[in-house]
């Protein structure tokens, strides 16, 4: 920066914007060992009090990051007019958007499952919150054509994808 250009201070949803990108890029390079409040800081040039002020703690911030993440996912159904050719399609999706992602987290997140007691379902939770996954248009769209039987649609099936 040159002598004469004022330095721009971020704010409000700007600054946690980057400080939750920041965050995002440090846990998937180093994993939740080197998911520091000190690194995050450090990368969304910041200080550690901004972080703190509002996220107390190291499993808050991690809970933020990837609610995040996940707010930007597309998690809409593909349409091809059968239920198989619509779970193909989302499956192929997921394994080119997401499973890569979700290994990852589930690899470097071990430490955080053993500190807080979470689960993987507890992230995918986090991750996607209250947003109305593909799976479930597609399946609506299969009972609607007559190719799936709503008895038989369990919870578990419904979140396959």
């Amino acid at each position: 920066m040159g002598l004469n250009e004022k330095a721009t201070r971020r704010r409000g949803a700007e600054l946690e914007a980057a400080i939750l990108d920041a965050a995002w890029e440090q846990l998937t390079e180093r994993g939740y060992a080197g998911f520091t409040f000190e690194a995050v800081a450090e990368r969304a040039e910041t200080s550690r009090p901004v972080l703190y002020r509002r996220w107390p703690t190291r499993s808050d911030l991690l809970q933020a990051t990837i609610r995040h993440h996940g707010a930007g996912q597309d998690v809409s159904a593909p349409d091809t007019g059968s239920l198989r050719g619509d779970l193909l399609t989302a499956l192929r999706r997921s394994n080119d958007r997401r499973s890569n992602f979700l290994v990852l987290l589930s690899a470097s997140l071990g430490e955080y499952y053993s500190e807080s007691g979470a689960t993987p379902s507890d992230v995918r939770d986090l991750l996607f919150g209250a947003q109305r996954m593909g799976i479930d248009d597609i399946l609506d769209r299969a009972v609607a054509r007559g190719e799936a039987d709503p008895a038989r649609l369990t919870p578990t099936v419904r979140t396959v994808p």
